[in-house]
């Protein structure tokens, strides 16, 4: 892949490159210019009497300090420098229910939460590729993928409770070299970590709302000499919205236990176990959804999903300057559907697919830093590897009765992937400058065997082997006062998966199909000049090359998908920002105000390929995220979260039936400490009651929720 292919856009990238290296050059030659006074120095004449060197050590602390909204240039065995990354602190807003994402990315720029009936959860991101599934992000928990198979079967079908989520770190870009290939970027949920100043605690919280919806979360947690443990339980079920087949029933757990070797070793155990059972009411033509947005179209379509996945992780410190974490996990899952043949909105027959997919997996990923001295500077050095293998078998049979859970089998295919990556990151401090280059080799063997079963009996083998190098730049110039200028420059790398590459499908072409591999520039400024007040505004493009699309049931290239834009993000607390104007307190007793705003303008075109010159899915002109939150130390939080999503289409083919039209939404939410150990709290969700959908899929326009509420309370001791 070309960085820039010879078209209308290199002399703009060009163009950017140029300004961001003479911008740094700039800043750098004006920092060598200026005089300093150094405020300890003193006169000649004065006396200076020099009084003993008192050296003060202090255990590092258990946790890396993070200073929200922005990630440190290093953490642990990670390196940030120079990359759009931030963390979405969710302690920030009234906690958040029943994984409401539209709520929980409020102060995000760019992303798109589709939204849908059922509890699965689908993200989209600067027009990278359908949000279906979020199939186009590296989705982690703690550093460990989320999704089945990451490279074969990229989809996330489950998600953490964001109850039992510190925080969610958000990396564009450059994740293809810190965490993964894929080119939306990487979004890690980082677990919450148990206290330790007790033996025991307790939290358990329970929701009602519209619809039937309970949903509860019960976690225990506490430490004695070098053992700490946490662990919850999470239940939401519901009947839906719709009118019939929108139930849903999600129950999942999690122990985490932590041994405290030595001050500078520790082992982190975590066994995570789940299931999700809800229906699939289908999708709606244009005319359905206006006479009756609530309707249901498939009555008996069918989702169920179990998973069980543990890991383990030592984290060790040979030195203040040396770290090395070593994670490995395994996991299976099980993923089962029955769901009617059809077309857009319709049923074509009374028989049903039945669709069952197994996933074995396991995992190891040792990961080091170091920290040194070269060229009177200090740098740092992080490299590692990762290693899984993934076999899972497929069976797809066909119900004589949409009610059907079992039916005449028809394939059985067997897949298997072996994945490696190399991965190397150095962040090089002169100064105010910090330069960080990296690579990442990414290795993935492919192996599929489809058993065509009944009439005539045919056996299909196919194999892939992909290996892509990626590299990266990252640069970042401090400009004090919590301020900095950042630019990077990176590749990613979206692997075919098993139904692209390998046709598992009967009668499926497929022509031009190659890993679709893409470059991403980002130039920015960000800081926190103030307590009350933080910004984050960057330019950036995605060039993402051979991206595959359909026609009928060949598979293809649709062109080269480049999009462009601004995304610009700012929060103020006005009481804070009063205080420090008048020099007055009141923030103390009045608590914080925050207005944030956010916004993403996006151009995006394919070029080439059968839609040369369209638009590529989910790539809206605009979307603006804007509100108020309230809170005080007490721990009262109130929020008031809009958002403004422009017209776009759902296809990479301009397809009308996949118009998504332009809608805005509110939501206001509230949580009230009454005492110490007790809090209510409450929303509605869609304030205005409008009426919208945000995802369209090949059985029709899926309808988003219209105005609900909830309400419930949370004990702790």
């Amino acid at each position: 892949m070309k960085p820039i292919a010879p078209s209308n856009f290199p002399r703009t990238a060009g163009a950017a490159l140029a300004a961001a290296a003479l911008l740094f050059l700039a800043m750098a030659s004006h920092a060598r210019s200026q005089s300093v006074r150094n405020p300890a120095s003193k006169p000649s004449s004065e006396i200076v009497t020099e009084l003993p060197n008192i050296v003060i050590t202090a255990d590092a602390p258990a946790e890396p300090q993070v200073i929200i909204p922005y990630l440190p240039p290093v953490e642990g065995t990670k390196i940030y420098a120079g990359k759009k990354a931030t963390s979405l602190n969710l302690q920030a807003l009234p906690e958040v229910q029943a994984n409401n994402y539209s709520q929980a990315f409020a102060m995000t720029p760019g992303l798109i939460t589709a939204e849908e009936s059922t509890p699965l959860v689908s993200l989209g991101f600067r027009g990278i590729g359908s949000p279906d599934r979020a199939q186009y992000f590296m989705m982690l928990q703690d550093g460990i993928p989320i999704a089945a198979d990451p490279q074969g079967y990229p989809e996330s079908y489950w998600t953490p409770p964001l109850e039992s989520t510190q925080r969610i770190d958000f990396v564009r870009g450059g994740a293809s070299l810190l965490y993964g290939p894929q080119p939306a970027g990487a979004m890690n949920y980082v677990s919450s970590m148990p206290r330790t100043d007790r033996l025991f605690g307790m939290q358990t919280k329970h929701i009602f709302g519209s619809n039937d919806l309970y949903s509860t979360f019960t976690s225990i947690d506490g430490s004695a000499g070098k053992w700490s443990w946490y662990g919850w339980f999470n239940h939401r079920s519901g009947t839906g919205f719709r009118k019939a087949n929108s139930d849903f029933n999600v129950d999942g757990g999690r122990l985490k236990l932590i041994y405290q070797q030595a001050t500078d070793t520790r082992w982190i155990f975590s066994l995570d176990a789940g299931t999700d059972r809800h229906g699939e009411p289908g999708g709606l033509t244009a005319a359905a959804y206006n006479a009756d947005r609530n309707q249901t179209v498939r009555t008996t379509d069918r989702f169920r999903l179990s998973r069980v996945v543990a890991s383990a992780e030592l984290q060790h410190k040979f030195s203040s300057k040396t770290e090395l974490s070593v994670k490995t996990w395994a996991g299976a899952y099980d993923r089962w559907s029955n769901r009617q043949a059809g077309s857009f909105g319709t049923l074509t027959g009374p028989t049903t697919a039945i669709q069952h997919q197994q996933f074995y997996n396991w995992g190891v990923e040792p990961r080091i830093r170091h920290d040194y001295e070269l060229w009177g500077g200090n740098h740092s050095l992080a490299a590692g590897m990762q290693f899984y293998m993934c076999r899972s078998p497929r069976k797809d049979a066909t119900g004589a009765y949409p009610t059907d859970d079992i039916g005449t089998v028809n394939t059985i295919a067997a897949r298997d992937v072996i994945y490696g990556s190399v991965f190397l990151e150095n962040k090089f401090t002169f100064g105010r400058l910090t330069v960080t280059p990296g690579f990442r080799m990414e290795m993935i063997n492919q192996n599929i065997t489809v058993k065509n079963i009944g009439g005539v009996n045919t056996q299909r083998d196919a194999s892939k082997f992909d290996k892509q190098p990626l590299f990266g730049l990252g640069l970042s110039y401090d400009l004090c006062n919590q301020t900095a200028v950042y630019a990077n420059i990176s590749q990613s790398y979206r692997a075919t998966t098993f139904g692209q590459s390998l046709i598992p499908t009967a009668g499926g072409t497929a022509s031009d199909v190659a890993p679709s591999q893409g470059w991403s520039y980002e130039l920015g400024l960000r800081g926190s000049p103030k307590l009350w007040f933080s910004y984050d505004t960057s330019f950036f493009l995605v060039d993402l090359d051979d991206k595959l699309g359909t026609a009928g049931l060949n598979i293809q290239s649709v062109g080269r998908s480049i999009n462009y834009g601004w995304e610009g993000a700012a929060q103020f607390d006005v009481i804070g920002g009063l205080d420090a104007l008048n020099g007055t307190h009141r923030g103390e007793y009045l608590g914080a105000l925050n207005l944030y705003g956010n916004i993403s303008v996006l151009e995006a075109r394919l070029s080439g390929g059968v839609n040369n010159g369209g638009t590529p899915q989910y790539a809206p002109p605009y979307i603006i995220r804007t509100g108020a939150i309230y809170k005080r130390k007490s721990g009262l939080k109130i929020a008031f979260l809009g958002t403004l999503m422009a017209r776009h289409n759902g296809s990479d083919n301009a397809d009308s039936r996949f118009d998504i039209p332009a809608y805005t939404t509110w939501d206001l939410t509230a949580e009230v400490p009454l005492g110490k150990n007790f809090s209510v709290m409450a929303g509605l969700n869609n304030v205005f009651d409008k009426h919208y959908y945000s995802l369209v899929n090949s059985s029709g326009i899926i309808p988003a929720y219209g105005r609900n509420f909830y309400v419930g309370g949370s004990l702790k001791f």
